[in-house]
Formats: structure tokens, C-alpha cells, sequence
């Protein structure tokens, strides 16, 4: 619909698994923009831009990039946050090489600290910020509800592409959410929400705790400021597949290994991925401390 085969994108790593899945079939070239703890680094996408002027994106030619697709709060999997500076020079210089953003939200009603980054949708002024949220993270995700705010040009496109796709999801959950939502109110909603902040602010201070515990001087992490995950780089080893696969799965501790997560998945990787959004304090202090015995056993 927007792309087109061998057309530049640009995504950050590490990145959603099923992203990478919808987006290779497509045939496009992926451009990786490097991100830390406050998510892209505009420095870095700078640099990816400056193979190309900025009058090149006039030129179909010179395939300058597409879009940059991101999730800008509580990132899966690396639960980190773009910064409202940051937001602020990549949205400038989307508008300086004339690409679109998407920006896939649905972490944003799950923010733990206040005040909450402006999105990009707040600061577009051109019609090129394609905005994604979701009721899966705050409702149910069982709902496969969420929806689509931008231009309306391209929200039209949308629209005719899902009327020839999947056509639409299910009325009865549709209906269901619209009830719901005019039964709360504005306010209502809201105070659900601030319901779901406080259970997953508590769900990942027990994990930060477990991991304290146990894993001090064998891993680092970043305190996540959204979201539901905890991205975790085990020290000293050069991937962490075998010890997740291998020995973490035969004894229930299940963690994602971090190569489900970039473009090259036949990598090695260092880091994993913790879910904090079900798991019992108890559980995630088992699981950490079997986790710590494992690191211990393969260094």
C-alpha cells in the first residue's frame, strides 16, 4: 500500500518480531537506526539520511526511505521511551527528507512516569505521521481492536486496502468496546488506565527487584519507563540462545532469546527478553534466580 519492492524503510533494533515478518514479504531494504535506553538516536538517523540530499526525495530514482516505522513508548522488546527532544529532531528531520513516520503505539496508555511525551501525531504539521494505537494492552487483547489516526488522503487508503484484505474485524468486539467506552466516559477510561499504570508499575518494580537480587554483576538492563518487558544483556556471553532454548525452557523460565528480535536472526546475541506482565513476584524471583545459576554454569 505504501511500499513498494526494494524501496528503503527505516526501523529501529532491536525490533518486534512480527514487524520483521510483515514487512519482509514485502521486499522492501530495512535500514536499521540505532537506538539506546531513550529509544532512536537521532544522530544516527541522521547519518543513514546524509547518503542522500534532501531534494533527492523529489527524485524516485534516488529511493530515498519510505517511512520510518517506530513504537515509541515501551518498545517490544527493549521497553525503552523516545524523549520528547528526540521526537522533536526526528520529526524535523522527516520533514527535511520528506519520509512519513509511523508511529505504532499501543504501550502509550501504559506509561509509568509523568508528564507523558507529546506524540508525533501532536507535532505533525505536514500530514505525514501515520499514528497506530490499541485497546489490547489496556482491554483485552483478545479484542484485536485498535485504530488508525493520520492524513486523511492516506487513512483512505487504509480503509480500501482492509475492504479488499481482511475486511474488517469482528463487529460483535467492535460493538463491545464502543459500549464499554461510551458506558465509562472519558473520565472513566482514564481512571481504568490509571488502574492498568499502577499494576504494571508494580509488576515491573518486583521484576527490577528480582533481578537485583540475582543478576547484579551477571547482566545490566534499563529501567523500562513503559510497557511490559525487560531487556536484558547477560555479561560475558556472546550469545544467549543455547542457554535459553537449551536449559532456561527445560525448566520452565521462559524468556525470549534477543536474536527473535533483529533483522539477522542467525546472529549471536547477548541479550533476552523478560515479560513482566503475568508472572507472580514469586515467579519472576524463582525464575531469575534459576536464570542467574544457568549465566553462572556457562561462563
Amino acid at each position: 500500500m505504501i511500499v513498494n519492492p526494494g524501496d528503503n524503510i527505516l526501523v529501529n533494533e532491536p525490533i518486534y518480531s512480527g514487524t520483521i515478518h510483515a514487512l519482509q514479504p514485502l521486499g522492501c531494504n530495512m535500514i536499521n537506526v540505532s537506538s539506546d535506553e531513550h529509544g532512536i538516536i537521532p544522530d544516527s538517523l541522521r547519518e543513514i539520511l546524509s547518503r542522500w540530499k534532501p531534494e533527492d526525495s523529489k527524485n524516485p530514482e534516488k529511493n530515498t526511505p519510505k517511512f520510518l516505522y517506530t513504537v515509541p513508548n515501551g518498545n517490544n522488546p527493549a521497553g525503552n521511551s523516545l524523549t520528547t527532544n528526540r521526537k522533536k529532531e526526528i520529526y524535523e528531520l522527516a520533514r527535511k527528507y520528506d519520509f512519513l513516520i509511523i508511529e505504532d503505539d499501543p504501550y502509550y496508555f501504559m506509561q509509568f512516569n509523568k508528564p507523558w511525551a507529546p506524540t508525533f501525531l501532536s507535532m505533525d504539521v505536514d500530514g505525514r505521521v501515520i499514528r497506530a494505537d490499541s485497546f489490547s494492552k489496556v482491554l483485552s487483547s483478545g479484542l484485536r481492536i485498535g485504530f488508525i489516526t493520520g492524513p486523511k488522503p492516506l487513512i483512505e487508503r487504509i480503509v480500501l486496502h482492509t475492504e479488499v484484505s481482511t475486511m474488517h474485524t469482528s463487529t460483535f468486539t467492535q460493538l463491545l468496546v464502543s459500549q464499554l467506552l461510551h458506558q465509562w466516559g472519558e473520565e472513566g477510561f482514564l481512571t481504568h488506565v490509571e488502574r492498568i499504570i499502577d499494576f504494571y508499575r508494580k509488576q515491573r518494580d518486583a521484576l527490577l527487584a528480582a533481578a537485583d537480587k540475582w543478576l547484579s554483576g551477571l547482566a545490566e538492563w534499563h529501567v523500562p519507563t513503559a510497557g511490559m518487558f525487560l531487556w536484558v544483556k547477560i555479561k560475558g556471553l556472546h550469545d544467549v540462545r543455547k542457554l535459553i532454548e537449551e536449559k532456561a525452557f527445560k525448566k520452565e523460565i521462559f524468556m525470549l532469546p534477543g536474536y527473535n528480535f533483529y533483522l539477522d536472526s542467525s546472529a549471536p546475541c547477548p541479550y533476552l527478553r523478560a515479560s513482566f506482565s503475568l508472572a507472580s513476584p514469586e515467579q519472576m524471583d524463582m525464575a531469575f534466580q534459576g536464570l542467574a545459576q544457568f549465566i553462572k554454569e556457562s561462563l
